[in-house]
């Protein structure tokens, strides 16, 4: 009993920090405004094939992550400050152009949820670091099982994707659009503080 009793506890200590880096309420602007111009089908397939981009990426880097930071000499910082240059460059774009990619319309849809929506915004540097430190401190059966509760709580959210763009319309859209880059913009200015404030403190 103590052993079950202490998994939860691990189980729940590991949701809770993973909850707020990937903070799936937030991330939905950021969808919605990538996703406007696709119709509710494609919207929906967008966002199953991020979190599945997100369910792999998370689990690879779960597996040997630590091993490769440490053969190539990465450190936490560098993660954070490379990781937030990208989505600022992203997010720079989408706000000068309206576009994050110039793709084929093909294509467009699994690239837009594989990046920007798989990857950086769902699971980004400071997912991945939190699971990085999570392995460290807990088993690797809680920090796994909390990690798919939480992707199975950002499918949830997402999924309400479709009914919040019929309420706002295509007017809101452009406007949420904006104001999401902008926020995007910020996250990454401040994830590459992050990064060099560690980086300064070694």
């Amino acid at each position: 009993m103590d052993a079950v009793a202490d998994f939860f506890k691990d189980l729940g200590l590991a949701f809770i920090p993973i909850f707020v880096a990937m903070d799936p309420v937030g991330i939905l602007p950021f969808v919605l405004s990538l996703t406007q111009d696709m119709t509710p089908a494609q919207r929906s397939k967008t966002t199953r094939y991020a979190l599945l981009t997100a369910l792999g990426l998370g689990l690879g880097f779960i597996a040997i992550g630590q091993g490769v930071f440490h053969a190539l000499g990465i450190r936490i910082g560098d993660f954070l400050v490379a990781g937030g240059l990208i989505l600022l460059v992203l997010a720079i774009r989408h706000l000068m152009t309206g576009k994050i990619f110039e793709v084929q319309p093909a294509l467009g849809d699994t690239v837009v949820a594989v990046v920007p929506i798989g990857t950086p915004l769902v699971v980004g540097p400071a997912v991945l670091t939190t699971l990085l430190l999570l392995v460290s401190q807990y088993s690797i059966a809680a920090v796994l099982i909390a990690f798919v509760l939480n992707l199975a709580v950002a499918w949830l959210v997402f999924a309400q994707a479709n009914r919040v763009v019929r309420f706002l319309r295509q007017g809101g859209l452009r406007a949420i659009s904006q104001i999401a880059s902008l926020l995007l913009a910020a996250i990454a200015v401040m994830m590459v503080r992050q990064g060099i404030t560690e980086l300064l403190a070694l």
